[in-house]
């Protein structure tokens, strides 16, 4: 066996098997004539060298990464033409991920690091699109032409290290500059009790905030998310916020035993404790209320006032209400079913539903999100854990002042639960905001009046 430095190409026909279940004859001569007439000459050209070939896939090494990236893009930029006829949804198109690493070669087979991280980033991309590593964009940028949209770090499965994540689409929209806060944020780790290593970082300067955890989070790509970016850039403004990743998800470790809401609990006082939070104000959205709930009643010593957005006392298989039970089983089957297919519209069944406000660009970025952040099999666990949740015995024992927020049409958390909490807590404001979505967007109603109440509240708690 050989082991050298190699540039490796994993490719893939989004939706294989849809697309064959169609039409498998005419599926398998266009990818036929695609790879005579378009893929084999772009990899020879290209000084490439195929290594394996799957019914909907290849694994091709290259001399360098600029030839890789290279014929990538020749092959990309070409495919939607010589799809042009086909129907939309029968469409053939490729996911490509590019890495540069360590390779074993094994008489006619490569293995190691920069295999398994090629294949992970190919999973990553979008259909028509090339996903390729931080190592690779260094050494390709500004030398054809091309922008790549940095996707922040991702974890790679079976990779200790995350790794930095740069994509180019067809047609791809500007990209966001990141606000100064992005700019100056640095990612650390800490463990919690049982061994999970969770990603943690602080911004900002005034009254430190901690955010509990909620829906989906990567604390480096949201950045990038104009749904996240103007909310965190606006928190940062007036307080040192520390947020992380949950277990299971964005930075974080996410091949972990126990994902449920006593192990929330334990990782919230673990990322306190290590960014040196003695006392805050604790802040939670959706779940991430009913945690912060339970983690004050435990630790009152700790939590200077709580300030509660979108939140809810009882998950949804807790309320006793019909509608409630629908649509848990409707979310569980579109995460089961298709969270990492090509087609969004299982994953856009979220979006639509905690910003039905949306634009399409803020739709878009939202279901990017989610499909970056975490698998199917974690998305249904940390969903199981919300639907059951129960913080009823822990509100009353509540004794710091609270604050709790809700949009009035807020259409995945109805604002019953917000005012359900706010009479359980003791002592506890509510405030009614306006608009539609579940959280704050820039530029949506409630955005501003979030802000105009909850800033004040934080400021005059932890002075």
């Amino acid at each position: 066996m050989e082991r050298r430095l190699a540039a490796v190409l994993v490719a893939d026909m989004a939706g294989y098997a849809r697309l064959m279940e169609a039409d498998e004859e005419g599926v398998l001569q266009r990818q036929k004539k695609h790879r005579r007439d378009l893929i084999d000459p772009q990899i020879s050209a290209n000084r490439g060298h195929t290594v394996k070939t799957t019914g909907d896939g290849m694994l091709v090494e290259f001399a360098s990464a600029h030839d890789a990236v290279r014929c990538a893009l020749a092959i990309q930029k070409e495919m939607p033409g010589r799809e042009a006829d086909t129907q939309e949804q029968s469409r053939i198109r490729y996911r490509v991920g590019i890495n540069i690493g360590d390779v074993v070669f094994d008489g006619a087979d490569i293995f190691g690091d920069g295999v398994n991280v090629a294949a992970r980033l190919e999973g990553l991309a979008e259909p028509g699109g090339i996903c390729i590593s931080g190592i690779v964009h260094e050494t390709v940028r500004d030398r054809l032409g091309e922008s790549f949209r940095d996707m922040g770090s991702q974890r790679i499965k079976n990779i200790s290290r995350p790794v930095r994540v740069w994509q180019w689409v067809p047609d791809a929209r500007p990209e966001r500059e990141p606000p100064e806060a992005a700019l100056q944020q640095r990612v650390k780790y800490c463990t919690s009790p049982d061994g999970t290593h969770l990603a943690y970082t602080t911004i900002g300067n005034g009254p430190p905030v901690l955010k509990a955890p909620n829906w989906i989070n990567h604390i480096e790509y949201e950045w990038q998310s104009p749904v996240w970016g103007q909310f965190l850039n606006e928190f940062a403004s007036s307080c040192s916020l520390t947020r992380f990743d949950q277990r299971g998800n964005g930075l974080s470790d996410w091949e972990v035993e126990e994902i449920s809401e006593d192990r929330m609990i334990d990782d919230m006082l673990a990322v306190a404790d290590a960014a040196g939070l003695d006392r805050f104000a604790l802040f939670g959205i959706s779940q991430g209320a009913a945690f912060s709930m339970r983690f004050a009643a435990q630790h009152p010593e700790r939590v200077k006032c709580l300030v509660l957005l979108g939140g809810y006392v009882r998950g949804r298989l807790q309320r006793e209400d019909p509608e409630a039970d629908r649509f848990y089983q409707i979310g569980y089957n579109m995460i089961r079913d298709g969270w990492g297919s090509p087609n969004s519209i299982y994953r856009h069944f979220f979006s639509t539903t905690y910003i039905p406000d949306a634009t399409a660009e803020e739709g878009e970025s939202f279901d990017e999100l989610q499909r970056l952040s975490t698998n199917t099999e974690n998305a249904l666990r940390i969903m199981e854990m919300n639907a059951v949740i129960d913080a009823t015995p822990h509100a009353g024992n509540v004794r710091t002042p609270t604050l709790v927020l809700h949009c009035r049409g807020d259409r995945a958390v109805p604002v019953e639960e917000g005012r359900l909490a706010a009479r359980l807590i003791p002592g506890a404001s509510f405030v009614e905001l306006p608009g539609n979505n579940h959280g704050m967007v820039g530029g949506h109603p409630g955005f501003q009046e979030f802000f105009d109440e909850a800033m004040p509240f934080i400021r005059r708690h932890t002075e």
